[in-house]
């Protein structure tokens, strides 16, 4: 059986830091966005021909542009949703970039993460988390007025650690979860229908990225990757408070900051991080023969399962900051890293795995 292969398709090379690139959804467009040397930011909308990106659009921003996602819109309309280095939340058509067709400011300081729930069809209503410097973790319905409609502050702004990641659970369901990410490695999973904080831990450091494996199921399994070249992997099906909360298997790769991890939109189960090292590894979640056992108090415990490394690549000599798989192709992916370039990858043989 061969081995998946990461093969590079095109390196494209840009005049500004890279912070993300998004795949349009239904299209052979990317978007890239970042910060220019003087600070202002670049959004850019790029369509994959041959083996090469070519520009169809562009605008500057007054602040350079952190973070993206399409997850909260639908696929006629297909906005972008970014957050920039002022806090300022904003939604782009990508037909028409004169101006943004919503745009919020409530963050106290950059918004370092976002996500979307209830966009491409998956159900519910399309919302949007962000989160940022101020610490706080902000839900957005863009149909409403210019005001989150739930801010999670932390309870002491004095002593509030920076989000760095944000990440909803239960997306296509009424009863959503948004779980979040912090500096000093605390992770926290927000129940929004109860308005209550579900559970929290602390991992050993910060953290960079979090996913869900699949928005259109229960929650099941969460990514978590940080700094110190580690990463988690917590089955989120089985909850047990004298445990600690959810089982989970650790791992240590890159030798260096796992910047992101991304899983497949074809297979739950593979995934790929993005480290310090330039590197692109891709890993198989393997479940244990039984998911939950009983403790001694005869309450049921989730057990961990076990990872697998399946391949890497390196494919920069810079951090790979960000990663996103083709939601229409199998195995296509663009990542970008520091070295201001954008990346479009192929993955082979995945159904192999």
């Amino acid at each position: 059986m061969e081995k998946p292969q990461i093969i590079e398709h095109v390196n494209h090379s840009v005049n500004y830091t890279l912070f993300g690139a998004r795949w349009v959804p239904a299209s052979a467009r990317c978007v890239l966005f970042g910060q220019h040397a003087r600070n202002t930011g670049a959004l850019q909308v790029m369509a994959l021909k041959d083996s090469k990106l070519e520009l169809e659009a562009e605008v500057t921003r007054p602040h350079g542009i952190k973070c993206g996602t399409f997850k909260a819109s639908s696929f006629e309309e297909r906005h972008l949703a970014v957050g920039d280095f002022d806090g300022e939340l904003s939604l782009w058509d990508l037909e028409r970039l004169d101006n943004p067709v919503y745009s919020a400011k409530q963050h106290d300081g950059m918004i370092y993460c976002i996500d979307g729930a209830g966009g491409l069809n998956q159900g519910g209503a399309p919302e949007i988390a962000t989160g940022g410097k101020d610490g706080c973790v902000k839900i957005w319905d863009t149909r409403q007025p210019e005001v989150p409609v739930v801010d999670l502050a932390p309870e002491d702004s004095e002593t509030a650690r920076d989000c760095w990641s944000v990440a909803f659970g239960h997306s296509f369901d009424e009863e959503r979860c948004v779980a979040a990410g912090y500096d000093n490695g605390d992770l926290k999973l927000f129940d929004l229908r109860a308005m209550k904080l579900r559970w929290e831990t602390t991992l050993p450091n910060g953290i960079c990225s979090l996913q869900f494996d699949r928005p259109d199921i229960s929650m099941n399994k969460l990514l978590v990757s940080g700094l110190e070249s580690t990463f988690n992997v917590f089955d989120m099906r089985t909850f047990n408070e004298k445990a600690g909360g959810y089982a989970a298997v650790t791992e240590k790769s890159h030798k260096a900051t796992i910047w992101v991890g991304e899983h497949s939109p074809h297979d739950r189960d593979v995934f790929v991080t993005g480290g310090g090292n330039g590197a692109v590894n891709l890993w198989k979640y393997n479940y244990p023969k039984k998911r939950v056992e009983e403790d001694e108090d005869g309450q049921p415990r989730g057990v961990a399962g076990t990872v697998q490394f399946v391949n890497s690549s390196v494919v920069s000599t810079q951090p790979v900051a960000s990663f996103d798989w083709s939601s229409d192709m199998r195995g296509l992916a663009i990542c970008t890293s520091f070295d201001q370039a954008a990346r479009v990858l192929y993955v082979t043989n995945l159904n192999l795995i």
